[in-house]
């Protein structure tokens, strides 16, 4: 499990094809060090497996669904990519709970800073951010206002939702720290809805169904 709280960023350095099965290779020296083959990590998100460790970088393979539901696959080298390890158990819950099991692909369509860069009070290492991501269509029925959502791994809260798109403030921490300045408008961005807000949505569902099920019991007691 993961809280969405970015430890670093790596540099993806390579993508083979291995017979269908893509690895991945990431520059990460600060997280690489710490790894052991085996184990799980964050990467924007996504939870893979680290493979092939040394001090300076890890590989992970990319199974076909990972591929399909993530960008990862899209990536080219020289991107940047979130970074988390698994939350150790008793340490504090930062974030969120992330499961690293990312639900789809989002559209970044506005990243832009609050502040007027024509304002002479304008830093760009200071300013907040709006963030506006369009939502596929199956996601947003998990999209809650004031909701959390993990968004290439950082948690984050949502400020509104407005038809398909959500919109997000970002803090210059958040902004500079993560691969957020490293993105443009039109980019793919991992989402992974809040599990909590899942679990309630589910259990809504099973409700009104339930209120809605004929059974023979239910028929012969209303005197069918």
């Amino acid at each position: 499990m993961f809280t969405g709280i970015i430890e670093q960023t790596g540099t993806l350095i390579g993508l083979e094809n291995r017979g269908g099965i893509q690895r991945i290779t990431v520059e990460a020296a600060e997280i690489a060090g710490h790894l052991r083959e085996g184990d799980s990590l964050g990467v924007s998100g996504v939870c893979l497996t680290a493979l092939d460790v040394n001090p300076a970088y890890f590989h992970a393979d990319l199974a076909q669904e990972t591929l399909d539901r993530t960008s990862l696959g899209q990536l080219k080298p020289g991107s940047k990519v979130n970074l988390e390890l698994p939350v150790a158990a008793g340490s504090p819950l930062g974030g969120h709970i992330v499961q690293g099991h990312v639900d789809g692909t989002g559209v970044l369509t506005v990243l832009d800073p609050v502040n007027d860069p024509s304002s002479p009070d304008f830093h760009k290492e200071t300013t907040d951010w709006k963030l506006e991501v369009k939502v596929p269509q199956y996601l947003r029925k998990w999209m809650v206002h004031k909701g959390s959502i993990a968004i290439e791994g950082i948690s984050l809260t949502i400020a509104s939702v407005e038809d398909d798109r959500i919109r997000i403030a970002i803090l210059p921490l958040t902004y500079w720290r993560t691969n957020l300045h490293t993105l443009a408008s039109g980019a793919p961005v991992n989402l992974e809805a809040d599990v909590l807000v899942k679990m309630a949505y589910q259990r809504q569902l099973e409700e009104q169904k339930s209120e809605f099920d004929l059974t023979e019991s239910w028929l012969v007691a209303n005197g069918f």
